[in-house]
């Protein structure tokens, strides 16, 4: 069983992150520990209590193919709130692997996947 994933991100897009992982995702934020926090970055869990922490990296790069997946209980309704939100939605193709599911890139351009429940 995965814990957490981390992926990265540059130094002060705090904000941004909290922005969309909890305001436009619905995730919650976790609190760092404090000998953490200092460094940035920010922990959020989804329901099923699966982390997805988003570490500071100075010389940043988004991750264009490696990627998290996450799972929703509603796919078209997030792919509804993500495109709202002007955050694109690339439904990937069914007969690849069988089953419905969308990319998009958070706000500071990192891949991520979501699938049904």
């Amino acid at each position: 069983m995965i814990h957490h994933v981390q992926v990265a991100c540059p130094p002060g897009t705090e904000e941004a992150l909290r922005a969309f992982y909890v305001g436009v995702l619905g995730l919650t934020e976790k609190p760092k520990p404090p000998l953490l926090a200092v460094r940035g970055g920010c922990w959020f869990v989804d329901p099923s209590g699966a982390e997805l922490h988003l570490g500071v990296e100075e010389d940043f790069r988004p991750a264009r193919k490696a990627h998290p997946a996450l799972t929703t209980a509603d796919l078209d309704g997030l792919a509804d709130r993500l495109t709202a939100a002007g955050y694109p939605v690339t439904w990937a193709d069914f007969a690849e692997t069988g089953q419905r599911r969308f990319h998009t890139e958070d706000c500071n351009g990192n891949r991520i996947e979501f699938l049904p429940e």
